[in-house]
């Protein structure tokens, strides 16, 4: 069976880090690609021991805090 995943990538440094919201899972890789590719072998690892309980999708969203900003 096939599910559908959220993955949350940005970049640290000089290399991508991507997270599965929904497991937690964690990866890394030199590009978008790499570091995705990564997080699906991890998430798919995780999920053999750990099988996911049906759950609905997560609702994302954005919002804004203040802050300061330093130079």
């Amino acid at each position: 069976m096939a599910r559908t995943l959220t993955a949350v990538v940005y970049k640290e440094e000089d290399m991508y880090v991507a997270e599965c919201i929904e497991v937690g899972t964690v990866s890394q890789g030199k590009t978008i690609d790499e570091a995705l590719r990564n997080l699906k072998e991890a998430t798919e690892l995780y999920l053999e021991e750990f099988p996911l309980k049906e759950r609905k999708k997560p609702l994302m969203t954005t919002f804004e805090v203040a802050c300061s900003v330093s130079t």
